[in-house]
């Protein structure tokens, strides 16, 4: 039985307990942990929740003391509970059978079983869209937010054992995709052909979407007539709304283009999001949801369910509006609301209204699909097209997409009212899911400390160096390249790798450092909750110290070294030694229980009780839609593990059964350490 098994357990026992003997029936019971050890394992305040619930429904007024007294033989009996004390007024203190739930939560461990749940068909598919970078470059520090965000909750709700699909949306017909294409066809005067031939020829160091990414920043001032400060011109600015039609209508040399370019952008983000161990089962892409009649299908059944108004006179005159109040008021606002504009194109809050409704197969329409990459373990990734499937057993194959019962949308903050535009649309043109079925997954902006700065080669003003952090921003060129970033924090961990451990080969420095960087980035961004600015540092990323990355891997390689060290013998010994702890009868009960007492022992199951709280964790952070819950336990977890390895001797220990309390405890806790890490999509290094 797991930690949250028995709790489960001993609310179905009060429960049960508190309709048997008062015949009142309790929805919501509550648990608290006791502030001290001596005091318990768990607390239940119920009998002053239900001292009230008496009185109301049979008058008769009973001390909460005296309910909690009738209520603790129910608990006593379980086998796992030692003893139950009645403190205070009336709490129901529980105190666990350390040495049996130790021998349970030590079979559960090697089982497999100790926290992460097994996803079942029988849940409802959870949809998360992240990253949705467009593909008109490479992708920067911000997007590596989204993204890790994102992949990290999948990671936590597959954990708590939903079914999730992860997409990312590809706006391949946007206006930053159009910026592109005029930059290679009237600033390079490239060909289609032509760009193959650059695409082909260019360094891996420098690849395609570095190109695009100093083309984009060059479009911006080509839009300037070259000059910084100038003014847009309004010929230059006739060439992008040229294009973006062009890209839009489809079937014509720019649009093949086009398609080329950002086909290859996304290639490109893809190779960036792998590094991070991020990857999609679908990209559903905008040019489809246009041709594939996606939004006539949406705007139909928004115009019969009156969720939108066409204006007739005022500065809307002409558009297709949705009558929801803004929240301030302002211009911006206003244009989110705008659904169809005057001229007949469609706003991008319309085209993801069409898109939500899709997710939550409500549109009664499908895109077709084509096989996009294969990765070397075999998952695979399906993007959106016009074709009709050709092959029936492809088709028959691959996942079916959509049709979610919940959409998580990983954008940043700045488009929360967009986000609840789409959210009150879909929920206008079907109420029976109302809105609680699109979630906005919001989070602020990652910037740069200036320390981060001039490491990566930006230069800095004085004025900028005085700044807590730098802003990006993309279409001035000021920004930093993903791959950059990862790339230095690898160079960085390899100095450090090749200082600690000089007798392994390069290629081991290498994985190492690679690992030791993506958990370090990761951490880094998940451990502030989302709706924190962040300025991101080397230093503090990458520290061994305090709440890092590397500072939690560090404590799951040093228990992994552990089991390394232990000979077989003693393995198999603490095994049966805690096996045989189970049996209420036996010595070897009392035994690990007498390890288990005084304040040694508080501080050893303190430890093993905040492993076996792994899924608890899990549960919280889902619900919470906030990965920093899982991350503050994991380093929780860390910090707990290396105190407890540095108070005792674990292989040295000559008392057989206090050595296997401490091989259990330190076994359950680096099993469970190493799951947590995992769902935060950080891999534990052999050495470090």
């Amino acid at each position: 039985m797991s930690l949250r098994q028995l709790q489960e357990t001993l609310r179905e026992r009060v429960r049960a307990a508190a309709n048997e003997t008062f015949g009142v029936t309790l929805e919501q019971i509550s648990a608290e942990v006791p502030p001290r050890t001596e005091l318990g394992d768990l607390a239940f305040p119920v009998a002053f929740e239900l001292a009230k619930l008496i009185k109301q429904t049979t008058g008769e007024k009973r001390p909460p003391r005296a309910i909690a007294e009738q209520l603790k033989t129910a608990l006593e009996a379980l086998p796992q509970i030692s003893r139950v004390e009645v403190a205070g007024a009336g709490y129901l203190n529980i105190f666990y059978d350390r040495a049996a739930l130790l021998s349970s939560l030590v079979a559960n461990s090697e089982a497999g079983t100790a926290s992460l749940s097994a996803a079942t068909n029988a849940r409802p598919k959870r949809m998360v869209e992240h990253t949705s970078i467009n593909p008109n470059k490479a992708a920067h520090i911000g997007h590596v937010r989204n993204s890790v965000i994102g992949d990290t909750f999948v990671r936590i709700l597959r954990a708590a054992g939903e079914t999730v699909e992860v997409q990312n949306y590809i706006d391949n017909t946007g206006v930053q995709v159009a910026d592109v294409v005029v930059g290679f066809m009237h600033i390079e005067r490239m060909t289609l052909e032509d760009i193959r031939a650059l695409d082909n020829s260019l360094p891996p160091e420098r690849p395609f979407d570095y190109y695009c990414w100093d083309l984009y920043t060059r479009v911006g001032l080509f839009y300037r007539n070259d000059d910084p400060g100038g003014e847009l011109d309004p010929e230059r600015l006739k060439l992008r709304a040229e294009t973006l039609h062009a890209i839009e209508a489809g079937d014509n040399p720019t649009a093949t283009l086009a398609d080329y370019v950002a086909t290859r952008n996304v290639e490109c983000i893809l190779d960036t999001m792998e590094r991070l161990g991020i990857r999609y089962d679908v990209l559903p892409r905008e040019y489809e949801i246009l041709h594939l009649h996606f939004w006539d299908k949406a705007f139909e059944r928004m115009k019969e369910t009156g969720a939108l108004h066409y204006q007739t006179e005022g500065r809307n005159k002409g558009c297709w509006v949705m009558p929801f109040e803004s929240h301030t008021g302002t211009d911006d606002h206003e244009a989110d609301k705008i659904i169809v504009r005057s001229n007949g194109t469609v706003t991008y809050t319309g085209k993801d209204i069409a898109y939500q409704l899709w997710k939550l197969g409500l549109l009664g329409l499908d895109f077709n699909y084509k096989l996009f990459r294969t990765y070397s373990d075999g998952q695979k990734t399906w993007i959106t097209t016009t074709e009709p499937q050709a092959d029936s057993e492809t088709t028959d194959s691959r996942p079916q997409f959509g049709g979610g019962a919940t959409v998580y949308n990983v954008i940043d903050s700045r488009q929360s009212y967009p986000q609840d535009i789409v959210r009150r649309g879909v929920a206008a043109v079907a109420p029976e899911i109302g809105e609680e079925a699109s979630v906005h997954l919001a989070y602020e902006m990652v910037a740069l400390s200036p320390a981060a700065c001039e490491e990566l080669g930006i230069r800095l003003s004085a004025e900028d160096r005085a700044r807590p952090h730098i802003e990006m921003s993309g279409r001035k060129g000021l920004g930093v390249k993903a791959d950059d970033l990862i790339n230095r924090l690898e160079i960085n961990a390899l100095s450090e790798v090749e200082a600690r451990h000089p007798e392994i080969t390069d290629e081991e420095r290498r994985q190492t450092a690679h690992q030791i960087a993506v958990g370090a980035l990761r951490y880094f961004l998940l451990k502030f909750t989302r709706n924190t600015v962040i300025a991101f540092d080397f230093k503090e990323a990458l520290s061994f110290e305090g709440e890092t990355g590397p500072y939690c891997q560090y404590a799951a390689v040093r228990a992994n070294a552990i089991f390394r060290k232990l000979d077989d013998a003693a393995k198999v010994s603490a095994t049966e030694i805690i096996n045989n702890a189970s049996d209420s009868e036996s010595a070897q009960r009392q035994e690990v229980a007498r390890v288990l007492e005084g304040e040694s022992g508080d501080e050893i199951w303190s430890l093993a009780v905040l492993a076996a709280k792994l899924d608890e964790a899990i549960k919280q952070s889902a619900a919470a839609a906030e990965p920093a819950v899982l991350a503050k336990y994991t380093f929780n977890l860390a910090r707990a593990f290396n105190l407890f390895y540095h108070r005792h001797r674990i292989i040295a220990e000559e008392d057989a059964t206090r050595r296997a309390v401490l091989v259990s405890v330190a076994d359950i806790t680096r099993r469970q350490l190493t799951a947590a890490l995992s769902a935060l999509g950080i891999e534990v290094p052999e050495r470090m």
